[in-house]
């Protein structure tokens, strides 16, 4: 459960950590290097490293995991010196990896799932979605006996209205400014819903609390301080959702925004061909199946996960609700710092306007 516990804070990554070598699993001490630059922790990335290893036990491995900031200028760096950089980039930071393949720092991989692979998952078989990640409502359960939480986000509005000073200063979010995946989450937002300034109105009027991580809401809603988190990152909601049953989780039901990590071969890869071998494993069945099972995320791709992995309930009628966010050149947008600059200084108005 720690090593879940650290799955998301890989939003961020540890800063500085030292290259971990895993050697080939044939013992070849000349085997060829797969270098990956990644913001998932190194200790959670080793069953897909295991996995693709002995697939491929003729390849050693160097893992870098980093910032997904310091992923992104890294390979920008090192490209522009001229010099080789990492076989395979994976990052949570989709609209930093979306540049780097809009911007030419990043090359086709032509493999044989791709022409299979869901459209918004695929960017000219460039940048690849590789999980799966709802944003939810998370409720304290012992604060709805007399009624169900909201399920919409016009119930929200309605549920902060009616309780008003019950709930007040018990409503937590992220921190837009603070917090790369909330951001994304408004940018959705914005996208999805023409009144969701109605819906930041209620929740600065409701005293709401903003933080930069999904621990520090979560363990608010365990022990009762709070009632509510809104947009709260599903898949490390989920997880500690099972540990500690006051935690209740909904999938919004006028829509559920979908964020994912994307794989990437960069343009300078040393060995490009290792590259794509890998990212043609995390896009395999075994690789999804490592995805849902052993990180307990699920996967972009049902059609390759077994029904009883994670990556299989996103089907049916709950599929209507979904909204993943595209891969595509759309995620560059917010990276303009007047367009970024124009959202938060909306948002912080509607949280001031009580």
């Amino acid at each position: 459960m720690l090593r879940l516990a650290a799955l998301f804070l890989l939003l961020s990554g540890p800063a500085g950590a030292a290259p971990v070598l895993f050697p080939a699993a044939n013992g070849r001490a000349d085997a060829p290097v797969l270098t990956i630059y990644s913001s998932l922790d190194e200790g959670l990335a080793q069953p897909m490293i295991a996995g693709f290893q002995s697939a491929n036990p003729d390849v050693a491995v160097r893992y870098e995991d980093m910032l997904t900031g310091e992923i992104h200028e890294r390979i920008m760096r090192e490209t522009d010196a001229g010099q080789t950089t990492a076989d395979f980039a994976f990052s949570s930071a989709m609209d930093l990896q979306v540049k780097l393949a809009n911007d030419g720092y990043a090359q086709a991989s032509d493999l044989p799932l791709s022409a299979s692979w869901p459209g918004w998952a695929n960017w000219r078989n460039t940048a690849y979605a590789l999980t799966f990640e709802p944003a939810v409502f998370v409720y304290h359960k012992p604060s709805f006996t007399t009624e169900p939480p909201p399920a919409t986000r016009a119930q929200f509005v309605a549920y902060l209205e009616r309780h008003g000073d019950t709930v007040h200063g018990r409503i937590g979010t992220y921190d837009i400014e603070r917090s790369g995946v909330g951001f994304l989450f408004m940018a959705r937002d914005q996208e999805q819903f023409g009144d969701i300034w109605s819906v930041v109105r209620a929740m600065g009027k409701a005293g709401v609390k903003l933080y930069s991580t999904s621990t520090a809401i979560l363990e608010r809603i365990t022990d009762g301080r709070f009632v509510i988190g809104y947009n709260i990152l599903g898949s490390y909601a989920a997880e500690w959702a099972a540990r500690h049953p006051e935690v209740g989780i909904v999938l919004p039901k006028d829509y559920t925004v979908v964020m994912s990590r994307i794989g990437l071969v960069p343009q300078a890869a040393a060995r490009p061909d290792l590259g794509k071998r890998y990212l043609a494993f995390f896009m395999s069945q075994p690789g999804q199946t490592i995805m849902a099972r052993e990180l307990h995320v699920p996967a972009v791709n049902a059609a390759q996960t077994p029904a009883e992995e994670p990556g299989g309930v996103f089907t049916g009628a709950l599929a209507q609700q979904l909204r993943p966010v595209p891969v595509s050149p759309g995620l560059v947008v917010y990276l303009d710092r007047v367009k970024r600059a124009r959202v938060i200084a909306r948002w912080n108005e509607m949280l001031r306007l009580q």
